[in-house]
């Protein structure tokens, strides 16, 4: 079933100016903060454009919610500018800098009902009860809740609240919206249908948004850009695609999904790995002075097939012996160990196990059991910086 909002945000869809072609509306530059002895932010900068979401991802401690605060003027940076349009608000009062903020609570007012907390930022700043009534029509209508309008919030679920705590932060026209953590206290089924109803929201109002989470899966839904924070730094920043399929780090690579990290050393134009294996790639410019790389392989890039077989792959890792089968819904997950060149039997010294995720389809073509010999390909991996 489609929701209210859902229907009404989907009528009039328009057509979407590319991110080179569209106005600058927020940006930072340098941005840093400390508490006491600790940085918690460092140099990060990073801007957003009309109509585009960008999500701040990291772990507990990354420097996300700083960074919110720093933008939302609820707290004052040591280091770095923000500019809103252009102009420069680091100084300016959190009220005077027109930025909507959608917190995790909600923060509406128990005894307010749903249309006076969507127009009590109208009222606290002197429109009339006509001009109040127009805008709160307007935004009931959006979010589908006009007739939720005399209702307490306590009345009403999470995830209608939530539409309110937004139509709230929209009534006075902000200039840019912040979430922190919005979704959070919502249960799993509404938090998916939400968000993305005000991902299609926020593209219909073409309102830049800025996103701070570290549910992944969130950000990969919400993100025109993804910035993942780690320790206070900026690790990298792109669109979900290239901060997938494109880790910089090793961070990145293991943080946003799942990936085998492991190392080799540049040997004639090849990376050479543990247990005799192989691969081709080019040297990059700078290679670590001690010949050393490490690499990222995906779980689903990697391809099992019968041990006597070539699996059609661009690179071939040789035989592998099955470790572990995991049942988990829409994929099998398999823990395969690499065999060495010539093994034949147990008491070996090769150490690379790999995660490996096959589709219900490709478990169902060929099934495994742990101990079986299998053969095993790779699409393709990545190399890692530093």
């Amino acid at each position: 079933m489609v929701s209210k909002m859902a229907s009404s945000t989907t009528e009039a869809q328009s057509f979407v100016v590319p991110k080179n072609e569209r106005a600058e509306a927020l940006r930072v530059t340098g941005l840093s903060k400390w508490f006491e002895t600790e940085r918690v932010l460092d140099d990060i900068s990073f801007s957003i454009s009309e109509g585009e979401s960008l999500v701040l991802l990291g772990p507990s401690g990354s420097g996300k919610s700083t960074t919110l605060k720093l933008i939302a003027g609820l707290a004052e940076p040591d280091a770095g500018e923000i500019f809103i349009r252009g102009r420069h608000i680091e100084h300016l009062e959190a009220r005077e800098r027109n930025i909507g903020v959608i917190f995790q609570q909600y923060a509406l007012f128990p005894r307010m009902t749903v249309a006076d907390n969507i127009g009590f930022g109208l009222r606290i700043r002197g429109k009339n009860k006509h001009e109040r009534k127009v805008v709160v029509d307007r935004l009931l209508e959006l979010i589908g809740l006009s007739d939720q309008r005399e209702k307490f919030p306590s009345q009403i679920s999470g995830g209608q609240q939530q539409r309110v705590a937004i139509a709230r932060a929209l009534a006075y026209e902000p200039e840019v919206l912040l979430f922190d953590e919005s979704f959070s206290a919502l249960d799993p089924n509404t938090r998916v249908s939400l968000r993305r109803e005000i991902r299609t929201l926020l593209q219909k109002l073409s309102v830049p948004a800025l996103f701070v989470t570290h549910d992944q899966e969130e950000a990969m839904e919400l993100g025109d850009q993804i910035a993942i924070l780690n320790l206070g730094r900026l690790e990298q920043i792109g669109t979900p695609d290239e901060v997938y399929n494109n880790p910089q780090t090793e961070f990145v690579a293991t943080f946003l999904g799942a990936a085998n990290v492991i190392e080799g050393c540049w040997r004639g134009g090849l990376i050479v790995l543990d247990c005799d294996r192989y691969l081709s790639a080019q040297s990059p410019q700078a290679p670590d002075p001690t010949g050393r790389v490490k690499i990222a392989l995906r779980p689903e890039d990697i391809t099992l097939g019968p041990p006597t077989d070539l699996v059609n792959t661009p690179h071939h890792l040789g035989g592998g012996e099955v470790r572990e089968v995991s049942f988990a819904g829409a994929f099998e997950s398999v823990m395969v160990r690499l065999l060495a060149k010539g093994e034949r039997g147990e008491g070996n010294d090769c150490k690379l196990l790999l995660k490996v995720l096959r589709t219900k389809w490709e478990a169902r073509k060929f099934k495994l059991e742990t101990g079986q010999r299998v053969s095993v390909g790779l699409k393709s991996y990545k190399i890692l910086r530093g």
